[in-house]
């Protein structure tokens, strides 16, 4: 009996001393780079990226934060408690590194490269989280996030409840039984409309809303002239709020292009708040599920959309 006490301590003491050393080792996360990055720390976290910062918050993690950059805007609280360290684009790494962080997330895009190079070399860990604009990508992004910050439990909750209002909208867009053609304009340039194409956020919001997009030549955002606005057709052209310099309707109605569109014949103007439609995070569905309503009023017949979201608690 006093053996197999013995043994049975021994057991529990290697089974103690192995999960000790695997904590210690920290936490392996695969980025966007193609690379193992190894984090040991995520008690003062830097998140670059609106997506990032929202999903953080969801998981309960905000106490960890001590930066955020200027497109984590949701939730508000974010921006007005958080230390700001600049637009995603445009970081500074001395702004970044002066929080000393014990972890670096952003998104994949962020930039300048010259600053993106200088924390990459730094002694703090960086994880450039992938952004794939697809309803799978949307749910790894939550999940290596979850990981990053040893909270895999709370992010397969989180990613739950965002595949099932995926769900939803997948039931929803099987609704739709004549696409309409939607342009994305970011903006009007000297009267030329920088527009989106594929392989962008807003290509796929609007397929995950049930449309299709009327730009289909190329990937990314282009500046388009007046014949390629005519000859795309639009019925609908979409926009984000940008403040005073929000695209206006009557700025596309009155647009040489677009006044030869079914856009200036029916006033089909829409626009919606940039980081709920195009951020891709946890809202996502619900953006798309709005954009929907908004291109197909039928569709709102058909009840409410409950987001799984409101139902759970993911932050414990």
């Amino acid at each position: 009996m006093t053996f197999c006490r013995t043994l049975a301590n021994l057991l529990l003491s290697g089974t103690i001393a192995l999960a000790s050393s695997a904590h210690a080792a920290g936490i392996t996360v695969h980025d966007a780079r193609n690379r193992d990055v190894t984090v040991a720390d995520f008690a003062r976290t830097v998140s670059i990226g609106g997506a990032i910062t929202e999903i953080l918050y969801a998981l309960g993690l905000e106490s960890r934060l001590v930066g955020v950059d200027t497109t984590s805007l949701y939730p508000a609280a974010a921006l007005h408690d958080k230390p700001n360290v600049g637009y995603m684009r445009q970081i500074s790494a001395e702004g970044v590194l002066g929080l000393n962080p014990t972890l670096i997330l952003a998104i994949q895009g962020s930039g300048p490269r010259e600053t993106m190079e200088v924390l990459e070399t730094a002694k703090v860990p960086l994880v450039l989280v992938p952004e794939t604009f697809s309803e799978d990508g949307l749910i790894e992004k939550i999940k290596l996030v979850g990981h990053a910050m040893g909270v895999d439990a709370r992010a397969e909750c989180l990613s739950t409840a965002v595949g099932t209002d995926l769900a939803q909208l997948r039931a929803l867009r099987a609704k739709v039984t004549k696409p309409v053609r939607v342009m994305f304009v970011m903006s009007l340039q000297n009267g030329r409309a920088m527009v989106a194409g594929h392989k962008t956020a807003a290509d796929e919001i609007i397929q995950l809303a049930g449309a299709a997009n009327a730009v289909d030549d190329y990937d990314g955002y282009k500046v388009i002239g007046d014949e390629a606005i005519v000859a795309a057709k639009p019925d609908v052209v979409l926009s984000i709020e940008r403040g005073k310099d929000s695209l206006q309707a009557d700025a596309i109605y009155a647009h040489p292009g677009f006044a030869l569109t079914p856009v200036a014949a029916n006033k089909s103007f829409i626009t919606m708040d940039g980081l709920y439609l195009l951020g891709f995070g946890p809202r996502t569905a619900a953006a798309a599920r709005d954009l929907s309503v908004k291109l197909y009023p039928a569709l709102a017949e058909g009840g409410a959309f409950t987001s799984a979201l409101s139902a759970v608690n993911c932050r414990q």
